[in-house]
């Protein structure tokens, strides 16, 4: 995920596709689906996304954000979750790779 504070470009295109070639080489296990790429930028050009964005070989997806927060009460509950799910992750790798040694 990347986040730019101004209007998408085509660079921004190119320097996502470079990091999920570099994600997908260096970072993929077997069986996982390839990696997505998120640019969220204060303003999307349509047409500047619409033909950087076309035709890459890898899911690049560009979305317009805005500056006002949610809840702080629903951020705290959804960083919670996502600790929590990672933790998880990070349990059953630790149990995989006992197993495999």
């Amino acid at each position: 995920m990347d986040l730019k504070v101004g209007k998408f470009s085509y660079a921004d295109a190119g320097q996502m596709h470079l990091y999920l070639n570099y994600a997908r080489e260096n970072w993929m296990k077997p069986g996982e689906n390839p990696p997505v790429g998120l640019i969220l930028c204060t303003e999307l050009g349509a047409s500047e996304a619409r033909y950087s964005l076309e035709g890459l070989s890898n899911t690049v997806l560009a979305a317009e954000y805005r500056t006002v927060l949610p809840d702080e009460r629903l951020l705290a509950e959804k960083l919670d979750q996502t600790r929590r799910e990672l933790e998880a992750q990070h349990s059953v790798s630790r149990i995989e790779k006992t197993a495999a040694s």
